[in-house]
């Protein structure tokens, strides 16, 4: 398994794999696929921000993809990160997104991030455990935020600490 920075090149695997999981999951609260061209604005405006895009490839595929990003938009949260990471239907429970997990963790350490977030549906017990393997902790649960699938979605926050002082 290779994992490398995301080119313009990989946007068609990484929109398969991402609308894929829009369309099936509950784990992005979002209804509709994402098109080409919104695809496209979200990974300039990554680069333009200098957040990273990487994926995981298998022999020459994109099989995942992770990233993080601004947690809120305010000053004060510069030093906290938001990530996400999605692995291709086919490929899931195979280690991937341990891979990809691990690489932006590193990421982040390397830049002076503080911490880090996730933000997953409280039904994905598999999730939240996959989170907790690499420390992350439980920290509030956002009750009935989301409706998808015609249910209710409750928001469980994880965080992991990945530093004692910011780097600036």
């Amino acid at each position: 398994m290779l994992i490398r920075s995301a080119t313009e090149k990989d946007l068609s695997a990484i929109l398969k794999i991402i609308n894929h999981e829009i369309l099936y999951t509950t784990s992005l609260y979002h209804y509709d696929p994402r098109t080409e061209a919104q695809q496209l604005h979200w990974f300039r405006e990554k680069q333009e921000n200098n957040f990273p895009i990487i994926v995981a490839e298998i022999e020459n595929e994109v099989t995942g993809f992770g990233s993080y990003g601004t947690f809120r938009p305010w000053a004060a949260y510069r030093f906290s990160v938001e990530h996400s990471i999605y692995v291709h239907k086919n490929i899931q429970g195979k280690g991937v997104g341990k891979v990809l997990m691990a690489h932006l963790i590193e990421l982040a350490k390397k830049e002076g991030y503080r911490t880090m977030l996730a933000g997953v549906d409280a039904s994905n017990a598999a999730s939240v455990a996959f989170h907790k393997k690499f420390g992350f902790e439980e920290v509030g649960i956002f009750k009935q935020v989301g409706y998808k699938f015609d249910k209710w979605l409750d928001l469980n926050f994880l965080q992991l600490i990945l530093e004692e002082k910011p780097s600036s």
